[in-house]
């Protein structure tokens, strides 16, 4: 499992991170072939359109980044990040202790994006 770090070094996975894709969109694009014609920009036509994204996971004692590579037939956890203590605080106040799988917005999009030194916030 890739480490931040890993990231970090790997410009073409770098720029291949889609910071946009939320799990609830990765599920419609790549699990629900049918609704892709009412978005109109991104269409899934084979196993070969994957998208990278980050995700907040929550299931476990306490939550965790992870990077996703999605594609039609599968998605793999390719890297866990754990957040600041701060970060995490504050995400678990805005989102409650709910069990569930998050799009990374606000500031842990911030912190991250600063972590990869990945563009504009």
């Amino acid at each position: 499992m890739m480490e931040i770090k890993d990231i970090k070094q790997n410009s073409d996975l770098l720029n291949a991170i889609d910071w946009e894709m939320t799990p609830e969109e990765a599920v419609r694009l790549y699990l629900e072939w049918g609704n892709n014609w009412a978005s109109g920009n991104y269409v899934i036509r084979s196993k070969e359109d994957v998208t990278h994204y980050f995700v907040v996971n929550t299931w476990g004692k306490t939550p965790i980044i992870y990077l996703i590579r999605r594609n039609s037939e599968e998605a793999v956890e390719l890297a866990t990040i754990d957040m600041p203590e701060d970060i995490k605080a504050h995400f678990l106040k805005v989102n409650g202790h709910f069990k569930g799988v998050y799009p990374v917005e606000g500031e842990v999009k911030n912190w991250l994006k600063q972590q990869l030194n990945s563009g504009n916030n």
